[in-house]
Protein backbone atom coordinates (compact mmCIF):
# COMPACT_ATOMS: atom_id res chain seq x y z
CA UNK A 1 0.00 0.00 0.00
CA UNK A 2 1.29 3.25 -0.81
CA UNK A 3 1.85 6.42 1.23
CA UNK A 4 0.45 9.46 -0.49
CA UNK A 5 2.43 12.69 0.88
CA UNK A 6 0.53 16.32 0.43
CA UNK A 7 2.27 18.91 -0.38
CA UNK A 8 1.53 22.21 0.27
CA UNK A 9 3.07 25.07 -1.80
CA UNK A 10 4.57 27.85 -0.30
CA UNK A 11 2.84 30.87 1.09
CA UNK A 12 3.84 33.66 -0.92
CA UNK A 13 5.60 36.13 1.06
CA UNK A 14 3.66 39.53 1.42
CA UNK A 15 6.32 42.41 1.13
CA UNK A 16 6.82 41.16 -2.12
CA UNK A 17 9.20 43.04 -4.85
CA UNK A 18 6.49 44.16 -7.11
CA UNK A 19 4.13 45.11 -4.25
CA UNK A 20 7.13 47.25 -2.58
CA UNK A 21 7.63 49.14 -5.94
CA UNK A 22 3.69 49.56 -6.09
CA UNK A 23 3.19 51.17 -2.39
CA UNK A 24 6.98 52.68 -1.75
CA UNK A 25 6.23 56.10 -3.17
CA UNK A 26 3.05 56.56 -1.58
CA UNK A 27 4.64 54.97 1.86
CA UNK A 28 7.52 58.08 1.27
CA UNK A 29 5.22 60.49 0.77
CA UNK A 30 3.30 59.70 3.79
CA UNK A 31 6.64 59.55 5.93
CA UNK A 32 7.14 62.91 4.70
CA UNK A 33 4.33 64.95 5.78
CA UNK A 34 5.27 63.05 9.34
CA UNK A 35 9.23 63.70 9.57
CA UNK A 36 8.71 67.15 8.34
CA UNK A 37 6.32 68.28 11.34
CA UNK A 38 8.87 65.82 13.75
CA UNK A 39 11.52 67.96 13.16
CA UNK A 40 10.16 71.50 13.28
CA UNK A 41 8.65 70.17 16.92
CA UNK A 42 11.83 69.26 17.79
CA UNK A 43 13.64 72.33 16.83
CA UNK A 44 10.62 74.48 18.84
CA UNK A 45 11.24 72.18 21.73
CA UNK A 46 14.70 73.25 21.66
CA UNK A 47 14.46 76.59 21.61
CA UNK A 48 12.06 76.81 24.64
CA UNK A 49 8.71 76.52 22.54
CA UNK A 50 5.96 74.34 23.46
CA UNK A 51 3.29 72.86 20.84
CA UNK A 52 1.43 70.13 19.97
CA UNK A 53 2.76 67.79 17.44
CA UNK A 54 0.96 68.00 13.97
CA UNK A 55 -2.05 70.06 15.78
CA UNK A 56 0.25 73.32 15.84
CA UNK A 57 2.49 72.49 13.17
CA UNK A 58 3.20 75.00 10.55
CA UNK A 59 3.93 72.41 7.70
CA UNK A 60 1.13 70.55 8.38
CA UNK A 61 -1.32 73.26 7.93
CA UNK A 62 -3.81 73.72 5.57
CA UNK A 63 -1.93 77.03 4.37
CA UNK A 64 0.88 75.35 3.77
CA UNK A 65 -1.16 72.25 1.94
CA UNK A 66 -2.11 75.03 -0.32
CA UNK A 67 1.42 76.28 -0.87
CA UNK A 68 2.18 72.82 -1.58
CA UNK A 69 -0.29 72.23 -4.18
CA UNK A 70 0.20 75.91 -6.02
CA UNK A 71 4.09 74.90 -6.37
CA UNK A 72 3.11 71.49 -7.38
CA UNK A 73 0.07 72.32 -10.27
CA UNK A 74 2.66 73.58 -13.29
CA UNK A 75 4.81 71.02 -12.56
CA UNK A 76 2.39 68.16 -12.64
CA UNK A 77 1.20 69.04 -15.98
CA UNK A 78 4.34 68.80 -17.52
CA UNK A 79 5.34 65.75 -15.58
CA UNK A 80 2.14 64.34 -17.25
CA UNK A 81 3.62 64.90 -20.53
CA UNK A 82 6.70 63.16 -19.63
CA UNK A 83 4.85 60.53 -18.22
CA UNK A 84 3.37 59.57 -21.42
CA UNK A 85 6.44 59.73 -23.49
CA UNK A 86 8.48 57.56 -20.72
CA UNK A 87 5.46 55.04 -20.92
CA UNK A 88 6.43 54.29 -24.32
CA UNK A 89 9.85 54.04 -23.25
CA UNK A 90 11.25 57.15 -24.65
CA UNK A 91 12.22 60.53 -22.68
CA UNK A 92 11.25 63.84 -23.66
CA UNK A 93 14.03 66.87 -22.81
CA UNK A 94 12.09 69.70 -24.76
CA UNK A 95 9.76 70.85 -21.76
CA UNK A 96 11.52 74.25 -20.80
CA UNK A 97 11.69 75.28 -24.46
CA UNK A 98 7.80 74.09 -25.09
CA UNK A 99 6.65 75.54 -21.47
CA UNK A 100 8.48 79.07 -22.43
CA UNK A 101 7.22 79.45 -25.96
CA UNK A 102 4.11 78.72 -25.19
CA UNK A 103 4.03 81.28 -22.37
CA UNK A 104 5.39 83.70 -24.59
CA UNK A 105 2.78 83.34 -27.52
CA UNK A 106 0.10 82.57 -25.09
CA UNK A 107 0.82 86.54 -23.07
CA UNK A 108 1.32 88.26 -26.42
CA UNK A 109 -1.53 87.03 -27.96
CA UNK A 110 -3.89 87.72 -25.02
CA UNK A 111 -2.64 90.93 -24.89
CA UNK A 112 -3.11 91.66 -28.53
CA UNK A 113 -6.82 90.28 -28.44
CA UNK A 114 -7.64 92.72 -25.53
CA UNK A 115 -6.02 91.96 -22.19
CA UNK A 116 -8.81 89.99 -20.91
CA UNK A 117 -10.68 87.00 -20.24
CA UNK A 118 -13.93 89.06 -21.04
CA UNK A 119 -13.16 90.01 -24.47
CA UNK A 120 -11.26 87.98 -27.54
CA UNK A 121 -8.54 87.11 -25.52
CA UNK A 122 -9.65 84.14 -23.91
CA UNK A 123 -8.77 82.65 -27.33
CA UNK A 124 -4.92 82.85 -26.41
CA UNK A 125 -5.64 79.77 -24.20
CA UNK A 126 -6.41 77.26 -27.06
CA UNK A 127 -3.86 78.85 -29.04
CA UNK A 128 -1.28 78.27 -26.25
CA UNK A 129 -2.35 74.34 -26.12
CA UNK A 130 -2.27 74.35 -30.03
CA UNK A 131 1.04 75.63 -30.45
CA UNK A 132 2.30 73.41 -27.25
CA UNK A 133 0.70 69.93 -29.76
CA UNK A 134 2.55 71.64 -32.70
CA UNK A 135 5.32 71.90 -31.22
CA UNK A 136 5.00 68.22 -29.27
CA UNK A 137 4.60 67.09 -33.08
CA UNK A 138 7.43 68.15 -34.58
CA UNK A 139 9.78 66.75 -31.40
CA UNK A 140 8.31 63.29 -32.08
CA UNK A 141 8.72 63.59 -35.85
CA UNK A 142 12.14 64.52 -35.34
CA UNK A 143 12.76 61.59 -33.49
CA UNK A 144 10.29 59.30 -35.74
CA UNK A 145 11.46 60.39 -39.07
CA UNK A 146 15.03 61.19 -38.60
CA UNK A 147 16.02 58.15 -36.14
CA UNK A 148 17.03 59.98 -33.41
CA UNK A 149 17.35 59.11 -30.27
CA UNK A 150 14.42 60.70 -28.41
CA UNK A 151 16.39 62.38 -25.85
CA UNK A 152 18.77 63.73 -27.92
CA UNK A 153 15.83 64.84 -30.57
CA UNK A 154 14.23 66.20 -27.54
CA UNK A 155 16.78 68.23 -26.39
CA UNK A 156 17.68 69.74 -29.05
CA UNK A 157 14.11 71.27 -29.56
CA UNK A 158 14.10 72.37 -26.47
CA UNK A 159 16.94 74.49 -26.86
CA UNK A 160 15.42 75.77 -30.22
CA UNK A 161 12.39 76.59 -28.28
CA UNK A 162 14.00 78.63 -25.50
CA UNK A 163 16.00 80.41 -28.22
CA UNK A 164 12.72 81.43 -30.23
CA UNK A 165 10.98 82.42 -27.14
CA UNK A 166 13.80 85.21 -26.39
CA UNK A 167 13.85 86.23 -29.94
CA UNK A 168 10.14 86.97 -29.47
CA UNK A 169 10.07 88.79 -26.08
CA UNK A 170 13.88 89.99 -26.84
CA UNK A 171 15.09 89.46 -23.12
CA UNK A 172 11.86 91.24 -21.75
CA UNK A 173 8.97 90.49 -19.51
CA UNK A 174 5.31 90.26 -20.70
CA UNK A 175 2.79 90.72 -17.79
CA UNK A 176 -0.44 89.48 -17.22
CA UNK A 177 -2.45 91.53 -14.62
CA UNK A 178 -6.20 90.37 -15.96
CA UNK A 179 -7.93 89.91 -12.60
CA UNK A 180 -10.49 87.50 -14.51
CA UNK A 181 -7.14 85.25 -15.51
CA UNK A 182 -5.43 85.73 -12.53
CA UNK A 183 -7.77 84.35 -10.37
CA UNK A 184 -6.41 80.83 -11.01
CA UNK A 185 -4.38 82.05 -7.98
CA UNK A 186 -6.46 84.83 -5.93
CA UNK A 187 -9.92 83.10 -5.99
CA UNK A 188 -9.95 79.74 -3.58
CA UNK A 189 -12.43 77.28 -3.19
CA UNK A 190 -12.23 75.39 0.36
CA UNK A 191 -8.95 76.95 0.94
CA UNK A 192 -7.10 76.15 -2.36
CA UNK A 193 -7.23 78.24 -5.72
CA UNK A 194 -8.94 77.61 -8.70
CA UNK A 195 -5.85 76.18 -10.62
CA UNK A 196 -5.54 73.61 -8.12
CA UNK A 197 -9.17 72.04 -9.22
CA UNK A 198 -7.76 72.80 -12.89
CA UNK A 199 -4.68 70.83 -12.76
CA UNK A 200 -7.05 67.64 -10.74
CA UNK A 201 -9.40 68.21 -13.36
CA UNK A 202 -6.50 67.67 -16.04
CA UNK A 203 -5.36 65.21 -14.26
CA UNK A 204 -8.52 63.00 -14.57
CA UNK A 205 -8.19 63.90 -17.99
CA UNK A 206 -4.86 62.32 -18.80
CA UNK A 207 -5.88 59.40 -16.27
CA UNK A 208 -8.97 58.70 -18.64
CA UNK A 209 -6.52 58.89 -21.90
CA UNK A 210 -4.34 56.38 -20.11
CA UNK A 211 -5.88 54.01 -18.74
CA UNK A 212 -9.75 53.97 -20.73
CA UNK A 213 -8.75 55.18 -24.42
CA UNK A 214 -7.30 53.24 -27.14
CA UNK A 215 -4.19 55.32 -27.02
CA UNK A 216 -3.23 55.32 -23.92
CA UNK A 217 -3.24 51.28 -24.07
CA UNK A 218 -0.72 51.56 -26.99
CA UNK A 219 1.81 53.51 -25.34
CA UNK A 220 1.91 50.64 -22.73
CA UNK A 221 2.02 48.13 -25.40
CA UNK A 222 4.85 50.13 -27.16
CA UNK A 223 6.75 50.73 -24.15
CA UNK A 224 6.26 46.79 -23.05
CA UNK A 225 8.34 45.80 -26.34
CA UNK A 226 8.32 47.42 -29.60
CA UNK A 227 9.19 44.48 -31.52
CA UNK A 228 6.01 42.80 -30.29
CA UNK A 229 4.06 45.92 -31.03
CA UNK A 230 4.73 45.67 -34.70
CA UNK A 231 4.20 42.31 -35.15
CA UNK A 232 0.93 42.59 -33.22
CA UNK A 233 0.17 45.21 -35.90
CA UNK A 234 0.33 48.48 -34.19
CA UNK A 235 1.51 51.31 -35.82
CA UNK A 236 4.40 52.49 -33.74
CA UNK A 237 5.40 55.50 -35.52
CA UNK A 238 2.01 56.79 -35.33
CA UNK A 239 1.53 56.15 -31.86
CA UNK A 240 5.08 57.98 -31.10
CA UNK A 241 3.76 61.17 -32.72
CA UNK A 242 0.41 60.91 -30.83
CA UNK A 243 2.06 60.43 -27.92
CA UNK A 244 4.45 63.37 -28.11
CA UNK A 245 1.88 65.84 -29.48
CA UNK A 246 -0.37 64.72 -26.50
CA UNK A 247 2.48 65.83 -24.22
CA UNK A 248 3.07 69.21 -25.70
CA UNK A 249 -0.71 69.77 -24.98
CA UNK A 250 0.08 69.75 -21.31
CA UNK A 251 3.25 70.85 -21.18
CA UNK A 252 1.32 74.42 -22.95
CA UNK A 253 -1.12 73.92 -20.14
CA UNK A 254 1.58 73.53 -17.53
CA UNK A 255 2.62 76.90 -19.23
CA UNK A 256 -1.08 78.42 -18.98
CA UNK A 257 -0.60 77.38 -14.83
CA UNK A 258 3.07 79.19 -14.54
CA UNK A 259 1.67 82.09 -15.98
CA UNK A 260 -1.36 82.52 -13.60
CA UNK A 261 0.82 81.78 -10.95
CA UNK A 262 3.13 84.70 -11.33
CA UNK A 263 1.46 86.97 -13.57
CA UNK A 264 4.78 86.81 -16.08
CA UNK A 265 5.38 85.53 -19.13
CA UNK A 266 9.01 85.34 -20.30
CA UNK A 267 11.92 83.51 -21.96
CA UNK A 268 12.55 81.83 -18.22
CA UNK A 269 9.17 80.30 -17.41
CA UNK A 270 10.20 77.14 -18.50
CA UNK A 271 13.65 76.51 -16.26
CA UNK A 272 13.79 73.82 -13.98
CA UNK A 273 10.84 72.27 -15.40
CA UNK A 274 13.21 69.24 -16.83
CA UNK A 275 14.34 68.23 -13.43
CA UNK A 276 11.11 68.18 -11.50
CA UNK A 277 9.49 66.57 -14.27
CA UNK A 278 12.21 63.80 -14.95
CA UNK A 279 13.00 63.60 -10.79
CA UNK A 280 8.59 63.34 -10.09
CA UNK A 281 8.12 60.35 -12.58
CA UNK A 282 11.01 58.67 -11.48
CA UNK A 283 10.70 58.71 -7.72
CA UNK A 284 6.87 58.31 -8.35
CA UNK A 285 7.45 54.91 -9.96
CA UNK A 286 7.42 54.89 -13.36
CA UNK A 287 10.12 52.67 -15.16
CA UNK A 288 11.99 54.89 -17.73
CA UNK A 289 12.43 51.36 -19.33
CA UNK A 290 8.72 52.02 -20.12
CA UNK A 291 5.78 50.02 -19.78
CA UNK A 292 5.19 50.51 -16.09
CA UNK A 293 3.62 53.32 -13.87
CA UNK A 294 1.14 55.88 -14.79
CA UNK A 295 -0.17 59.02 -14.12
CA UNK A 296 -1.39 58.78 -10.17
CA UNK A 297 2.41 57.60 -10.07
CA UNK A 298 3.46 61.16 -11.48
CA UNK A 299 0.96 62.82 -8.70
CA UNK A 300 2.35 61.13 -5.80
CA UNK A 301 5.90 61.83 -7.52
CA UNK A 302 5.51 65.48 -7.84
CA UNK A 303 4.28 65.41 -4.21
CA UNK A 304 7.49 64.67 -2.76
CA UNK A 305 8.98 66.29 -4.60
CA UNK A 306 7.52 69.58 -3.59
CA UNK A 307 6.97 68.36 -0.12
CA UNK A 308 10.32 68.06 0.16
CA UNK A 309 11.04 71.63 -1.23
CA UNK A 310 8.75 72.92 1.06
CA UNK A 311 9.52 70.60 4.51
CA UNK A 312 13.32 71.59 4.07
CA UNK A 313 12.48 75.48 4.12
CA UNK A 314 10.24 75.17 6.84
CA UNK A 315 12.92 73.35 8.95
CA UNK A 316 15.84 75.80 7.63
CA UNK A 317 17.68 73.76 5.28
CA UNK A 318 19.92 75.30 2.51
CA UNK A 319 18.48 74.68 -1.21
CA UNK A 320 21.48 72.52 -2.01
CA UNK A 321 20.19 69.99 0.58
CA UNK A 322 17.01 69.85 -1.03
CA UNK A 323 18.75 68.80 -4.47
CA UNK A 324 21.07 66.37 -2.90
CA UNK A 325 18.01 64.13 -1.03
CA UNK A 326 16.11 64.80 -4.89
CA UNK A 327 19.20 63.01 -6.27
CA UNK A 328 19.26 60.79 -3.49
CA UNK A 329 15.84 59.29 -4.37
CA UNK A 330 16.00 59.10 -7.56
CA UNK A 331 18.49 56.89 -7.66
CA UNK A 332 16.80 54.83 -4.83
CA UNK A 333 13.66 54.91 -6.98
CA UNK A 334 15.21 53.66 -10.26
CA UNK A 335 17.73 50.61 -7.75
CA UNK A 336 14.17 49.76 -6.49
CA UNK A 337 12.62 49.64 -10.04
CA UNK A 338 15.13 48.07 -12.09
CA UNK A 339 15.41 44.00 -12.34
CA UNK A 340 19.36 44.14 -12.58
CA UNK A 341 19.42 40.18 -13.26
CA UNK A 342 17.19 41.15 -16.76
CA UNK A 343 19.41 43.92 -17.27
CA UNK A 344 22.45 42.68 -19.33
CA UNK A 345 23.43 46.23 -19.98
CA UNK A 346 22.86 49.97 -18.74
CA UNK A 347 23.20 52.64 -21.20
Amino acid sequence: MTEVVAQTAPRASFLTRDRIIKWAPLLVLVFLTLVFPFFEWLEDLQEGKQHLFLVDSRFFSIRNAARILIASTPALMVAIGVTFIILMGSIDLSMEGTVSVCAVIFAFAFISWGGTLASWAWLAIPLALVVGAVLGFINGLVHVRLKIPSFMASLAMGFVGTGFALLLTGGDRIRVEDEIFRSLLTVRWFNFPIMVYVALAMTLLAWFIQSRTTLGRNFYAVGGGEELAHASGLNVTRVRLMGFTLAGVFFAMGALLAVGRIGIAETATGNNFMFISITAVVVGGTALWGGIGGVWNTLVGVLIVNVINNGMVVIGLPSYAQDGVLGLLVIIAVVLSTDRKSVSFVK
